[in-house]
């Protein structure tokens, strides 16, 4: 009889019974795996878009930073992210079939970055994956997503058409670079280390974000949904900024080709409307490593320095409203030098003045007489002195409506850098320190009969027709000093360009009045001087027309690199330029008031050429003859002709080479010597 072996062959029945199991399992699981992934790919993917959403912040568009007259500053632009849902639910194959080519073309055309075909070949590639969220490109403007929509395909929208856009807001500045420093702006589209008016409004320009919902689709994109939950973003409102959009152009342009001509590190230019306040156009220009021009710091509202003879107003309107000098009084100036302690403080004149009247040593700026007039009369109570600047508000800073002001410095008595010689030296403007736009808020209150008002950058905040808030101006006080000062003040600084040390801004058609400023600036480890250098600031304060003043300004060039830094010839052309042009625009409206009919017979051109139509003029190519003439003025000549100057001596012209009539090519240099009369 045969044995078998009964264990084992259960076991291996056993066994196979379950290797059966398994293989049907295996054969089950992969039909699911086909069918779920080519049969019921599409109904899966929906269901998975409808249960996956998540809440995102939706941030608030910006609000516009407008001029005084509604053009914009600064503006937050829509962009969009575009798209296309290739796999769209109600996107039908006849759809697809006879619009892919025009579509193709169209995004070659509008979008660019590839060729029909390319395109074509892209779209068909992402429709057979299935892609639900293809990039077509960021950053697309509004006017070019217009022309999207009614390309083939697309003109059926995000359903039957697959076009789906995310909106975005770029910060965009329409007019370059004006203004920049002051309007602020916004780096890498966030809000982090906003300056200007954008970071000292931002409360209202950045209006109210919201809430938005987005749903999932494949591959991991996200698209916007609306939704209960949904809660719409509030723009951010509009302000409407003080600055004249022509004025602060042609004051850019002014500063920017005088900074050039004389290589100068920085300068800064602001124009102010007299009653207001307002500032009609600002600007701030340093020299980059590319050898241009740029704004990277607004130099008008917080760079504090010692401003110079500049100071000289404030210090004869403190003699004169305390009653220690008047106009007429003899000054002796001597031979240009007077020395307290170990100090020498020295005119620009080398032979000096001599004996001159107390208006004189305003307009021609002597050191000297201002140092004498402040010393002899407030050398034993020298805080009447101080306390007469503090009455006339220089002491504290302007508390602007943007932030980075500068902080003025007027010290005094018990201070612990007073010595011996600070009465002399801030009598002409040294141990002092104030911005431009102090000294100009000054000036201009000087301008305005005596009442100093506050620098307005921004008149109104609007939601779109309606005034949220309104910026009224805001006076610091009815009078820096008496009526009968402030009148003398005012002709010592139309003195100043009649007669002094202004002359070459005189003109025919409207006066100027104003102060020129020549400052030695002070080196943190060199004290005044720097090596063999000496670093200079030149400025020209003032305002016009002189007898109904409408406008202030104040020009400051910092660090001219050509020997050539007195506030006249450095400063004081862009001061004109600028005035220029504003009489000149004036010239124009006021004609076309009283003779509308003449509008197209009169342009701005033809009112243009009218200012400085009578100002001296120096023939092209011809040596003028300076001879007899101040260094100052000799400089300013030849400099305005093109030609470098070389010099020597001290005192007047008395020999130039080459001579007076010869022809001289411009960039050719000149030899001047002077002598002592």
């Amino acid at each position: 009889m045969k044995k078998t072996n009964k264990p084992k062959d259960q076991i291996l029945a056993r066994t196979g019974v379950i290797y059966g199991i398994v293989a049907v399992m295996a054969v089950a699981v992969f039909i699911r795996i086909i069918i779920l992934q080519f049969v019921q790919s599409d109904k899966w993917a929906a269901m998975a878009d409808k249960v996956v959403f998540r809440r995102q912040v939706d941030m608030a568009a910006r609000g516009d930073i407008l001029s005084d007259d509604g053009r914009i500053l600064a503006s937050s632009v829509p962009y969009y992210t575009v798209y296309m849902d290739t796999r769209s639910s109600g996107m039908a194959d006849t759809t697809w079939a006879n619009g892919i080519n025009g579509l193709s073309r169209g995004l070659s055309k509008y979008v660019g970055g590839n060729t029909p075909e390319g395109w074509k070949n892209a779209l068909s590639n992402a429709r057979r994956r299935g892609d639900r969220y293809y990039l077509i490109k960021r950053h697309v403007s509004y006017e070019t997503l217009k022309q999207l929509k009614e390309l083939p395909i697309f003109r059926y929208g995000k359903f039957s058409g697959g076009l789906v856009y995310q909106p975005e807001n770029r910060r965009i500045m329409p007019n370059g670079l004006l203004a920049k420093r002051t309007i602020g702006y916004i780096t890498e589209d966030t809000l982090a280390n906003i300056v200007g008016i954008e970071g000292s409004f931002n409360n209202y320009l950045s209006g109210k974000d919201g809430m938005k919902v987005q749903q999932r689709l494949t591959k991991g994109a996200w698209i916007d949904v609306d939704n209960l939950e949904t809660v719409h973003a509030r723009p951010g409102d509009d302000v409407v900024t003080t600055i004249d959009l022509d004025l602060q152009d042609a004051t850019e342009n002014a500063l920017y080709k005088q900074l050039a001509r004389h290589k100068a590190h920085h300068g800064c230019a602001v124009v102010m409307e007299v009653k207001t306040g307002d500032i009609k156009a600002i600007a701030n220009l340093e020299i980059g490593s590319d050898g241009l021009y740029h704004e990277t710091y607004n130099y008008a509202v917080g760079e504090s320095t010692e401003p110079g003879s500049t100071f000289k107003l404030m210090s004869m309107i403190a003699a004169l409203e305390d009653g220690v000098i008047d106009l007429d009084d003899s000054i002796s100036t001597g031979d240009g030098t007077v020395k307290y302690y170990d100090k020498v403080i020295r005119d620009h004149e080398d032979e000096g003045l001599g004996t001159i009247t107390a208006r004189e040593v305003f307009e021609h700026s002597s050191n000297v007489g201002t140092a004498k007039i402040i010393y002899e009369s407030y050398k034993d109570n020298p805080r009447r002195y101080v306390d007469r600047l503090y009455s006339m508000k220089i002491n504290k800073p302007l508390d602007l409506q943007i932030k980075g002001e500068g902080k003025p410095v007027i010290r005094g008595p018990g201070d612990k850098l007073w010595s011996g010689i600070s009465l002399p030296m801030m009598s002409h403007g040294y141990e002092v320190q104030m911005t431009p736009l102090q000294i100009l808020t000054f000036y201009n209150a000087v301008a305005n009969d005596g009442k100093m008002v506050k620098p307005r950058f921004v008149t109104q905040v609007k939601d779109g027709n309606r005034v949220v808030k309104s910026f009224d101006s805001e006076v610091i006080t009815n009078a820096i000093c008496s009526r009968s000062t402030i009148r003398k003040a005012q002709s010592l600084l139309e003195g100043v360009v009649e007669n002094g040390t202004a002359k070459n801004l005189k003109n025919s058609n409207y006066r100027i009045a104003g102060k020129t400023g020549t400052a030695q600036i002070a080196n943190a480890k060199h004290g005044y001087r720097s090596g063999s250098r000496i670093s200079y600031q030149a400025s020209f304060v003032g305002y016009f027309p002189a007898d109904d003043p409408l406008y202030s300004c104040i020009v400051v060039v910092n660090a001219p690199s050509n020997w050539v830094y007195y506030g006249n010839v450095v400063s004081g052309p862009v001061f004109k330029e600028i005035a220029d042009k504003v009489y000149a625009g004036n010239f124009y409206r006021d004609l076309h008031a009283l003779n509308p009919e003449k509008e197209d017979k009169v342009t701005l051109r033809e009112a243009a050429s009218e200012v400085g139509k009578n100002d001296v003029t120096l023939a092209e190519g011809v040596m003028p003859n300076v001879t007899g003439m101040g260094l100052r003025d000799a400089i300013y000549m030849l400099e305005n002709s093109g030609l470098r100057v070389h010099y020597t001596g001290r005192g007047k012209v008395a020999k130039q080479s080459p001579q007076p009539g010869v022809r001289i090519s411009r960039g050719a240099t000149v030899a001047i010597e002077l002598r002592l009369r």
